[in-house]
């Protein structure tokens, strides 16, 4: 086993029977909420949870599953960091750049918990090798910028049936739903045909920088409903919010 993919400790959640006095400490804030308990932390140890994207909603998505104690996150981005990339992408710092974002992602979510398993796909995310990576995974988290990536997403999540967690922004508003989760509706059931241009694409739009943050987290907050079997799951709905207003809507389909 290399011990060195399990930060300072060499070992991940998957190895461990029972709490340690530390995991009961670090995660009792989790531990005493009657909806989660021991049990309930238990299953998000054990939880794996591929992620594609560790830019601007994978830098909240990481690190919150990250802090939960998610025990095998995997991390697929073929991306280095630049310097425009820090005003929203809060995994990375300025002596990042340049540096591949996978393996700094990485080092990052070790040094808060070092007891997790991280797995680094430093490739894109194709048609060619989507199956191969996410076939080991519970749940799929699309942290993508391009409708391309979504559409892999959302088929190989509908032939590995497992929930897909969807989050996109732009400008200054952004959107959550979860798909293909318990038979629910898939991404390409609400949008049937992939527009001809990328909506959300940061380099042309822009992005209000705080905006990847709200999204990323209420991505991460559905990762562990469908963990922890909590209801009111986003399935079959689309959350909007609007961050100039600070509206949002809920809208069924």
């Amino acid at each position: 086993m290399d011990t060195k993919q399990f930060g300072k400790t060499g070992i991940s959640y998957f190895n461990k029977k029972i709490f340690s006095e530390m995991d009961l400490e670090r995660f009792n804030r989790h531990i005493i909420l009657p909806e989660i308990g021991t049990s309930g932390q238990k299953k998000l140890n054990n939880a794996k949870v591929l992620v594609v994207g560790a830019g601007g909603l994978g830098s909240p998505v990481l690190s919150y599953l990250t802090a939960s104690g998610i025990g095998n996150i995997g991390i697929v981005d073929d991306d280095v960091v630049s310097l425009s990339n820090l005003q929203r992408q809060i995994l990375y710092k300025t002596s990042d750049i340049n540096q591949i974002k996978a393996y700094k992602a990485k080092e990052r979510m070790l040094e808060n918990n070092p007891d997790i398993k991280v797995d680094i796909y430093n490739t894109r995310f194709t048609s060619e090798n989507a199956f191969e990576i996410a076939k080991n995974y519970d749940i799929i988290v699309d942290c993508t910028d391009n409708y391309d990536s979504r559409y892999i997403i959302d088929l190989t999540s509908k032939e590995l049936n497992i929930p897909m967690v969807y989050g996109s922004i732009s400008k200054f508003s952004g959107q959550v739903s979860v798909f293909n989760y318990k038979n629910g509706k898939s991404y390409k059931d609400l949008f049937e045909e992939k527009p001809e241009m990328d909506e959300n694409d940061a380099s042309r739009l822009g992005v209000l920088g705080v905006l990847p943050g709200m999204i990323g987290a209420i991505q991460a907050n559905e990762v562990i409903k469908i963990i922890l079997e909590i209801p009111g799951v986003l399935s079959n709905t689309l959350f909007l919010l609007n961050t100039k207003t600070m509206e949002t809507k809920q809208i069924q389909f």
